[in-house]
């Protein structure tokens, strides 16, 4: 079989292709990578220095017997291992590798999948996800192999190259320098927190806590199976945070997703608040109330709000097409005030280029206790002005039969409508799928997931009358040109 890193890793079935033997193969790919760049630059680290990498886990099913896997190929290749001790969130471990100065990280992990994947994302120094061309090294590597076995040293045999840590005291240090614990303590806030069964299931709420928050758990314990659920904070797998939050005691509901890179939030009625609603009101708070200034980084299918606030601050804006690799090069060659994904990958100035979940929910909370109003009425104070306006959102996931994205790209680039819903595209772009912008600032995009056999296709208007229009249009624009590849 043929192992595919997608827009952030490789991600596959439990035991059809998510094996043992090929996560051994993965991994020891990494290891002849992680040797031939150090081999590469010998002037970067002291030439005594041992290559390292930071190897960590999700509470996925064997998860924690995968990242163990992987850390007696990467010893038994002379590469020493910092071995997380117990489940921890991916920006977790990505921080632990800036901690560390490992050469880079693996982290077992499927994220936001259902419960029958795991999978691996591959990190570099800096502590954000690895380029697609580090990851089509990696690939070619394990191609490359054929049957050759990898190396593997046996995990009891391994001491003085595997190293169990806890990454936590490194992270909180870290977090503490970018939200105010101070304001968050005088607010006093009660904060619902809904860890999905994933590795934000002890983190964010103890960092509430620590911040003064009292705070009620939902899902926090230990459930590889995720207890059957999708463990993605949208509306629809949110259904117990919102119940929760409508008993009126709370002041935010937080959600994060299996490998806590992500948010969602709840607001004080229960409605649900997306993260494009999220990195909207993120963006006006930073610069509003701290006055910091950067750039903003926002992939081709999130909020056109974003492009309105950035005009209103004389920020710049770059679109970037989906995954979080597209924003990190922003990240690492210029200020980045906030940087963020539709699904609620968000960072911002100060952090590493690594969506954060756990840093994102302390932030809503340090907004909502300094501005002393549910991020709901943020939300409608921020939608009421003039050069904003309303929006809206939604997002359509079909299921299809595999097929290549360039072809579908290329038709629908080739019958281009002059209008949606009645009314004019002003402007298309191909930057990831195929992106259609009326001239009212409302738009359709239609994209091909690159971690699943899914086809996403989202809208944004300024009503639900509006965005239900134009995802109709989009369902039979896509339609029809699937039916057209599958006869071609």
């Amino acid at each position: 079989m043929s192992i595919h890193f997608g827009t952030d890793g490789w991600r596959a079935v439990i035991s059809e292709e998510f094996t043992f033997d090929n996560v051994r193969r993965v991994a020891q790919a990494i290891a002849e990578k992680t040797l031939a760049d150090r081999a590469s630059q010998p002037g970067d680290r002291p030439p005594a220095q041992q290559p390292s990498l930071v190897v960590g886990y999700d509470t996925r099913f064997l998860s924690d017997r995968y990242a163990q896997a992987v850390a007696e190929v990467l010893a038994a290749n002379g590469i020493a291992v910092w071995l997380t001790a117990s489940d921890a969130p991916t920006p977790m471990v990505s921080y632990a590798v800036v901690d560390k100065g490992a050469d880079g990280g693996v982290m077992i992990t499927a994220s936001h999948n259902p419960p029958r994947y795991n999978g691996i994302k591959l990190k570099a120094a800096f502590g954000g996800s690895a380029s697609p061309a580090a990851c089509k090294e990696v690939e070619r590597r394990i191609l490359a192999a054929g049957d050759t076995p990898p190396r593997r040293i046996e995990f009891s045999a391994a001491q003085g190259l595997i190293t169990r840590f806890d990454p936590f005291p490194a992270y909180e240090s870290h977090v503490r320098r970018l939200v105010n614990f101070a304001a968050i303590a005088e607010a006093q806030l009660v904060v619902a927190v809904d860890a999905m069964y994933g590795a934000g299931r002890i983190y964010l709420a103890r960092l509430l806590r620590d911040a003064g928050c009292q705070v009620h758990e939902l899902r926090s314990e230990m459930n590889p199976g995720f207890n059957g659920i999708h463990p993605e904070p949208i509306a629809r797998h949110l259904g117990p945070l919102m119940e929760t939050i409508c008993s009126g005691k709370y002041h935010l509901g937080l959600a994060t997703d299996g490998d806590a890179d992500r948010i969602g939030a709840v607001d004080v009625d229960g409605q649900f608040v997306d993260p494009h609603a999220i990195m909207a009101l993120v963006l006006e708070y930073l610069v509003g109330q701290r006055s910091l200034r950067g750039s903003v980084v926002k992939t081709v299918s999130t909020t056109q709000m974003l492009n309105r606030l950035a005009e209103r601050y004389g920020l710049t804006l770059h679109e970037t097409p989906v995954g979080f690799n597209h924003i990190t090069e922003h990240m690492l060659r210029e200020p980045v005030l906030i940087g963020g994904e539709e699904s609620g990958g968000i960072s911002i100035l100060g952090h590493i280029p690594e969506g954060d979940g756990v840093l994102m929910g302390l932030l809503l909370a340090e907004m909502v206790a300094v501005q002393r109003r549910p991020l709901g009425v943020l939300l409608a104070d921020l939608m009421a002005a003039q050069d904003i306006g309303s929006f809206r959102y939604g997002r359509i996931d079909q299921p299809v039969r595999p097929f290549k994205k360039a072809d579908l790209v290329r038709g629908l680039m080739a019958q281009l409508p002059q209008q949606l819903g009645g009314v004019a595209v002003g402007q298309v772009n191909d930057r990831d799928g195929v992106k259609y912008t009326r001239v009212d600032n409302s738009w359709l995009l239609i994209r091909p997931s690159g971690t699943e056999p899914v086809l996403r296709i989202y809208a944004e208007a300024a009503s639900e009358g509006q965005v239900e229009e134009l995802l109709k249009a989009g369902v039979g624009l896509a339609e029809t040109q699937i039916a057209a590849l599958a006869t071609a």
